[in-house]
């Protein structure tokens, strides 16, 4: 059983994730220790205890340390991925996203087409927004071959949550390499600007015309929607921004930003991450960086991608992958001119799904 420190580089809920996800897909058991030392309430909350069970659920693994609060797990997974129809109920605001990154990358080799209802918190602080991932990861996502469906029936924020989501996955045999060196000409930005239970439509509009004229120095087409959420879709109050920046190379990048306590959201701070982006020229943003390293390192042949200056939490994917790997996963990392990174996985796993 391969032992990891919870408590190294980001030490939060991402060393968890992805150690998960990797034990499930090579079926290595492990055991975690430290779990979110790096957290003011370490341990196990309630999103990361029912990823933990989504996990063990659909390979079968034998688990133990699977309570709240919980600082070691010790996850043994069977030898096969099983598709079906699969439901959580986090139960509180717990991200969503956060749980999806776990599981896509695990249902995608599967043995069948896996089907998960998540209940919890669509929009909350610290977790990429559901738009986030959807609009702006799962188009990375396809450069590998990879993608979900999604249908969303219910938005959930802090402190409620409630939010209920639909995401289904279909297996494929193997992830393919990729090349994100070259960004091409912007193309296109849009985005959407939302407000929900009794904030007033013009907040939206408010940061939507903030956000589309500082993006107007670009000269490309822009356009940033506002609207209200139905009261079907969500009651409670709640803000966000979402921004989108397409490229004739079929790169995607995005910005976002959501209201929370004492926190307005800012129109002109998402414009302003979505202009860096654009002005350095890179192929994957900050956030999505991170979530490429895991796919990377399974995918057939080599992947490069040009990208913003090395994150801490893609320090902790890249160091997670290679540890699990055992001396077959390589990355290096070339810091490049104009303040980006070039991240490469020389040796990759060519990882086949074998279960169809």
């Amino acid at each position: 059983m391969l032992k990891i420190d919870g408590s190294v580089l980001e030490g939060g809920g991402q060393i968890l994730r992805n150690a998960l996800s990797l034990s499930c897909i090579l079926n290595k058991p492990i055991s975690i220790t430290k779990i979110r030392a790096g957290r003011s309430k370490p341990g196990l909350a309630a999103q990361h205890l029912k990823g933990l069970e989504l996990l063990a659920k659909m390979t079968r693994a034998d688990v133990s340390g699977n309570y709240l609060g919980s600082t070691e797990v010790t996850f043994s997974p069977g030898n096969k991925i099983y598709g079906g129809h699969y439901e959580i109920d986090i139960k509180t605001a717990g991200s969503i996203s956060l749980i999806l990154q776990a599981a896509v990358p695990v249902a995608l080799f599967a043995d069948s087409e896996v089907n998960l209802h998540i209940k919890g918190g669509t929009n909350v602080i610290q977790a990429p927004q559901i738009d986030f991932f959807t609009e702006i990861f799962r188009p990375n996502l396809e450069f590998f071959g990879g993608t979900f469906d999604f249908i969303l029936h219910k938005r959930g924020y802090f402190p409620k949550g409630q939010g209920y989501c639909e995401v289904t996955v279909n297996p494929i045999k193997a992830l393919k390499g990729l090349n994100l060196t070259d960004p091409g000409k912007v193309e296109e930005i849009i985005g959407w600007s939302y407000v929900s239970g009794n904030l007033d439509l013009r907040i939206a509009e408010s940061v939507a015309r903030s956000a589309q004229n500082s993006l107007k120095k670009h000269g490309v087409k822009t356009n940033i929607e506002a609207y209200k959420e139905s009261p079907a879709m969500s009651r409670d109050n709640s803000a966000g921004l979402i921004v989108s920046c397409s490229t004739s190379n079929h790169c995607v990048l995005g910005a976002s930003d959501l209201s929370g306590r004492n926190h307005n959201v800012s129109g002109e701070e998402v414009a302003k991450e979505i202009s860096n982006y654009i002005e350095t020229s890179v192929c994957v943003d900050q956030y999505v960086q991170d979530q490429m390293i895991l796919y990377m390192a399974l995918a057939e042949g080599s992947s490069t991608i040009l990208t913003c200056p090395e994150t801490l939490h893609t320090k902790t994917g890249i160091y997670i992958a290679e540890l699990i790997g055992e001396g077959k996963i390589k990355f290096e990392v070339k810091e490049k001119e104009n303040c980006r990174s070039e991240i490469t996985c020389l040796n990759a796993l060519g990882f086949r799904n074998s279960n169809v």
